[in-house]
């Protein structure tokens, strides 16, 4: 896959690998920014403030009172040749809880309703499946996570929300994502989670990095309050969801999840609390 080199302003390049969202480019960008990284540490790259990954293309921003865009595309270009021939850096593996009952789904049974299948079975799909962060974009630490399984890949919504609840569960076309913040919104709500996605306050505001590898585990509505609740009074650390040993995080059990070994009623009239943050797309 050839890299295209793209003038961004005056301030910045963007390089590009490829037109479409897959393992590949993805694979192709991390590995460009691991190297433009190393390269800021030897003392080279000059002037250049900071790299932003998304999903098929790194745009590389620089001072252009230090350097220009003509003096960084030929070492660019060389770095993004090289990494095609490393290996990306492997990112962190997380288990993060969400609740699929009541309020949380507003939109399961329409889901499972254009998928051909049960709520359950959307929920057994989602669950299932080990996501790769692509990007950080659209709202601070909103993580656009992929590939949602084949069944489950529907356009986005013909009317928006005005109002998305922050730590809303959503897909939308090959994509998954939780909202950090509340928004409007043009995905389809499948779930609630507690997981606090972005906090100015910590060293890595954003809990999530491209790379980063998700998994879901079901929790029922009265635990899903509890984490929340938890997360809020700055009683429970986010990185406890962190399997960051490197070894696959196993696919939740939704039985043993839940307390009692309930099997939660998707879809049962279950009161959640209203968030404080939020975030929609």
């Amino acid at each position: 896959m050839a890299a295209r080199l793209l003038d961004l302003g005056d301030t910045a390049l963007t390089v590009e690998f490829g037109a479409h969202i897959g393992a590949e480019p993805l694979a192709r960008v991390a590995a460009l920014e691991c190297a433009c990284r190393a390269a800021i540490a030897a003392g080279r790259l000059a002037g250049v403030i900071e790299t932003v990954p998304t999903f098929r293309s790194l745009t590389v921003h620089f001072d252009p009172l230090a350097t220009s865009a003509a003096e960084l595309a030929p070492e660019l270009e060389a770095l993004a040749a090289a990494a095609g021939t490393t290996e990306p850096p492997a990112g962190r593996r997380w288990l993060l809880p969400a609740c699929y009952e009541g309020e949380a789904t507003p939109d399961l049974a329409e889901v499972a309703r254009a998928a051909g299948c049960t709520p359950d079975e959307v929920v057994d799909l989602h669950i299932g499946t080990d996501y790769v962060v692509y990007m950080l974009g659209f709202l601070p630490g909103f993580a656009f996570l992929g590939d949602v399984p084949e069944r489950l890949r529907l356009p986005r919504r013909a009317e928006p929300r005005q109002r998305v609840p922050a730590g809303s569960v959503a897909i939308a076309t090959q994509l998954t994502a939780i909202y950090p913040w509340e928004s409007p919104g043009g995905w389809h709500l499948i779930g609630r989670s507690p997981a606090p996605l972005f906090d100015a306050r910590r060293a890595r505001p954003a809990l999530l990095e491209p790379g980063d590898r998700v998994r879901f585990e079901p929790v029922d509505a009265a635990e899903w309050r509890r984490l929340d609740a938890a997360v809020a009074a700055g009683e429970l650390d986010p990185a406890v969801w962190c399997r960051d040993d490197g070894a696959p995080a196993a696919p939740p059990d939704r039985k043993r999840s839940l307390p009692g070994g309930n099997r939660p009623q998707h879809g049962a009239d279950l009161p959640l609390p209203d968030a404080n943050g939020g975030a929609q797309q």
